[in-house]
């Protein structure tokens, strides 16, 4: 199982990993019966594919699984059934413009649709969310709409989320809209990725 530990990406990202370390360090007392404080989002950015990041966010993911099911056994109590959740946000869109295209065969477009909610309401109110590759393409009013009312969800309700993208968070506005930035900014961490792709060099 990808871990933290035994990322491929953490040679590569020393610094990044320091603050990993500590932020996965905490989700074991997120279980305990008095935890007050929430855990915060990620934002994992680098200006060049291939550094890391999806990978990060997925072993942060597991991490968080982990901990969910080892505190649920110490608490005696069930764990969920899905605790997590990876979201690939350019899947997600594809699925999107599958069934909002014109002429598109229902054979297609209905598959696609009943893709897209089945995961837009997973992502809503799953206790902890990867959103992978997030404002990496032009997005339509309705497609916006659609991931705004995930991440204001998320964020009313005080669920974590890692996010990972090639844009920096400053410039979200731009891609989006200044609502979507500043939901996500809010109680967010931004995280640099230094150096240029490593794909195929593993």
């Amino acid at each position: 199982m990808l871990t933290v530990k035994n990322s491929p990406a953490r040679a590569e990202q020393e610094r990044a990993y320091k603050i990993i370390d500590a932020y996965v360090s905490t989700f074991g007392r997120q279980f305990e019966d008095n935890a007050d404080e929430p855990v915060k989002s990620l934002y994992l950015y680098s200006e060049a594919p291939g550094t890391g990041k999806t990978t990060t966010a997925a072993a942060v993911l597991n991490e968080y699984l982990i901990a969910h099911y080892i505190g649920s056994l110490k608490r005696n109590r069930q764990a969920l059934e899905r605790p997590v959740y990876f979201l690939d946000v350019n899947a997600w869109q594809t699925d999107f413009n599958a069934f909002n295209r014109p002429r598109v065969p229902e054979e297609v477009a209905a598959p696609a649709g009943e893709r897209y909610y089945r995961a837009q309401r997973i992502a809503m109110s799953v206790p902890f969310l990867v959103a992978d590759d997030i404002g990496v393409r032009d997005a339509t009013d309705a497609f916006r709409a659609d991931l705004h009312a995930i991440i204001n969800g998320r964020v009313t309700a005080g669920l974590p989320t890692v996010f990972t993208s090639n844009v920096p968070l400053t410039e979200l506005d731009r891609v989006f809209d200044p609502r979507l930035y500043d939901r996500i900014r809010d109680l967010c961490v931004t995280i640099l990725f230094e150096g240029t792709s490593k794909r195929g060099m593993r």
